[in-house]
């Protein structure tokens, strides 16, 4: 006779929230246990990109550098909002101000002071894909000095999560039961479940970044986007119990 800890969740039933407690229950096996871990992944067309912007700016004080960031950054917020975006789908991601210094001296003279540059990154999410290359273009044509993206992801993705679910529980029984015929036995029993949840991944790196100068905004066109695909998913640990 062999006992399984299996530790378990357990929350109070009210309308409001308890933080839950953990409390661990033994489970006596007489036979020997099958632990698992599956991992199912679908893939999907994405419904969403999301783009990361800003400006940066260079002047010799640092009010002035945050001034002309700022009147840049209105700028080009206001154009983002004009191409139809609504203010929930705009987020200011990052507002940095920091000292520019010359480290190319020759000898043992210090770094000369440059002054200050101020830059400010907002996160922009598009719900419309056939949009992604029009907005890139005028988001350069605002003033963007940097772009990074687009980062295709789905907005909800419970739906694809359950199938997931529901496959990966499916494989996994058909690989308990294949491990138990094999050890002479008929059957299996489940005995516990966890899961861990997957996030989606776009078909972008996360990191690829479109860095803006003069010539470029003169010359690109609307650049190409291809959404492809983006994958989410499921893992879940599995234990069976091996039955005659």
């Amino acid at each position: 006779m062999k006992r399984l800890a299996i530790a378990l969740l357990a929350a109070t039933a009210s309308t409001v929230a308890a933080p839950a407690q953990a409390a661990e229950v033994q489970i006596t096996t007489q036979n020997p246990v099958i632990e698992l871990s599956v991992f199912e992944q679908i893939e999907v067309e994405p419904d969403m990109a999301t783009i990361s912007t800003g400006v940066q700016t260079d002047a010799a004080t640092a009010v002035e550098a945050l001034r002309r960031n700022s009147a840049e950054m209105e700028r080009l917020v206001a154009l983002i909002r004009a191409l139809g975006i609504p203010a929930r789908d705009i987020q200011t991601a990052s507002i940095n101000l920091n000292p520019r210094y010359d480290y190319n001296n020759r000898g043992d003279q210090p770094p000369r002071f440059l002054g200050y540059q101020a830059s400010n990154q907002v996160t922009v999410k598009l719900r419309d894909l056939d949009r992604v290359g029009e907005v890139l273009d005028a988001m350069v044509e605002a003033g963007a000095t940097n772009i990074n993206g687009p980062q295709f992801s789905i907005e909800d993705d419970e739906a694809v999560k359950a199938q997931a679910r529901s496959n990966a529980l499916e494989r996994g029984r058909a690989q308990a039961e294949e491990y138990a015929r094999l050890a002479g036995y008929s059957g299996v029993r489940l005995l516990q479940v966890a899961e861990a949840i997957r996030g989606s991944s776009g078909s972008m790196a996360k990191d690829e970044a479109i860095v803006v100068t003069a010539s470029r905004v003169a010359a690109a066109p609307p650049p190409p986007v291809a959404p492809g695909v983006v994958s989410t998913g499921v893992g879940i640990a599995l234990t069976y119990e091996m039955t005659r």
